[in-house]
C-alpha cells in the first residue's frame, strides 16, 4: 500500500491556499482539460476527486492537501470538485457523472449522502474506473445490492466522537443535561458520531436532553441550538458532529451571554475553533487530518490502478486535540 509513502509537509500550503479557496468561493479545481488526454494515453492516470461543500473549511483543507501532493507528484493528474452545500446531493451525483463522461481512471469519493451516491458510481465501475470511498462510509446494502466492492478509506468516527464526548462528560459530571448537533441523518459518518456522542452520555451518565440535525451548517446549528437553549435553560454542554456545527453553537452561546458557561465539544480541528479552546469555550475536537485524507484516498486509487488489491478499510489516524 502507499499509505503514507511521502511525509511531505503540508501545513502550510493548507493554510493559504484554504484562505484563497474560502475567499474565492471555488466549486472545482484541477485539471479542466477533456478525457482524450491522460485518461486515454496510458501515461499519467487521471484520477477524479469529488469533495463534499467547498464552503467547510475541513473539505478546503482536504482540497489543499490534494492539490499539494499532485504538484509535489508525477504518478497521476488530479481533476478535483466539490460542492456548494453539504446537502446538495445531486451537484455531486452531477459531478461523479461528469467525470465518467470524460473518462478519468478512478474517482475518489467523500459522498455527501451514503446511498445516493451509489448509483452514479455503478456506470463508473461498469467504464472500468478505479473507486475509492474517503471520509464519509457509503451505505453497505446499497453497495451489495449495486454489486460494488469498493474500499473505504477513512476514520472510526464512532470511537473519535466517543473520545471528544467523554471530555464533556468528565469535565461537567453525572446527571450534566447536554445536546448533540448531528449530522445529515442517514450520511454514515453522521450516524456514527452520534453513535460515539451517546456512549459517552452513557458512560460519563450524562442527561441528554436534545439531539437535533443541524445538516453540518453553521447557520443551522445557530438556530437549531438557540431552540434548544429557549427549551433547555439548564443545558451546560452540546455535542457538534462538525466544528461548522460547534461554530454555531458558540455563535448562539455568545448572542445568549452563555459563551464559555455552556461548553461545547467539536469534531475535525478547523483552524476557526482554536481560539474557543484557548479560552475554554469549547472543550475539545477531533483531528482526522482533513488535508491528507484525500492524499490517503489517491494512494488506494493508485495501488488499484496498479493491479494491487485494498484493505475494506483503511483506517486512518484521528487524535484528541484539547485546549491543552
Amino acid at each position: 500500500m502507499r499509505i503514507n509513502r511521502r511525509a511531505f509537509g503540508l501545513a502550510a500550503a493548507a493554510a493559504a491556499t484554504a484562505l484563497v479557496l474560502a475567499a474565492c468561493g471555488q466549486e472545482s479545481t484541477g485539471t479542466t482539460d477533456t478525457a482524450d488526454s491522460a485518461a486515454d494515453d496510458g501515461e499519467t492516470p487521471v484520477i477524479g476527486l469529488v469533495m463534499k461543500s467547498l464552503g467547510n473549511p475541513y473539505f478546503q483543507a482536504m482540497q489543499t492537501g490534494a492539490e499539494a501532493y499532485d504538484t509535489e507528484s508525477e504518478d497521476f493528474e488530479l481533476r478535483a470538485v466539490g460542492i456548494q452545500s453539504e446537502t446538495d446531493i445531486a451537484g455531486q451525483v452531477e459531478a461523479v457523472n461528469n467525470l465518467v463522461a470524460q473518462g478519468v481512471d478512478a474517482i475518489v469519493i467523500a459522498p455527501a449522502d451514503s446511498i445516493a451516491l451509489v448509483a452514479p458510481l455503478i456506470e463508473a465501475d461498469a467504464q472500468g474506473i478505479s473507486i475509492v470511498n474517503i471520509d464519509v462510509k457509503l451505505d453497505d446494502d446499497a453497495l451489495e445490492q449495486a454489486g460494488l466492492d469498493i474500499p473505504f478509506v477513512g476514520p472510526d468516527n464512532v470511537e473519535g466522537a466517543r473520545q471528544v464526548g467523554m471530555v464533556l462528560a468528565e469535565d461537567l459530571g453525572e446527571g450534566a443535561k447536554v445536546a448533540i448537533l448531528e449530522g445529515i441523518q442517514g450520511a454514515a459518518n453522521a450516524e456514527q458520531r452520534k453513535e460515539g456522542f451517546e456512549a459517552a452520555v452513557a458512560e460519563g451518565g450524562l442527561d441528554l436532553v436534545a439531539s437535533n440535525t443541524a445538516n453540518w451548517e453553521t447557520e443551522q446549528a445557530n438556530t437549531v441550538f438557540t431552540n434548544i437553549l429557549g427549551a433547555n435553560p439548564d443545558i451546560q454542554g452540546v455535542m457538534a458532529a462538525n466544528d461548522s456545527m460547534a461554530l454555531g453553537a458558540l455563535a448562539a452561546l455568545e448572542a445568549s451571554g452563555q459563551l464559555g458557561e455552556i461548553k461545547v465539544v467539536g469534531f475535525d480541528n478547523v483552524p476557526e475553533v482554536e481560539p474557543y479552546l484557548a479560552d475554554g469555550s469549547m472543550l475539545a475536537t477531533l483531528d482526522q487530518f482533513g488535508s491528507d485524507q484525500a492524499v490517503y484516498g489517491i494512494d488506494v486509487a493508485l495501488d488499484l490502478l496498479a493491479g494491487e488489491q485494498a484493505e475494506d478499510w483503511v483506517k486512518t489516524d484521528i487524535e484528541l486535540i484539547t485546549g491543552e
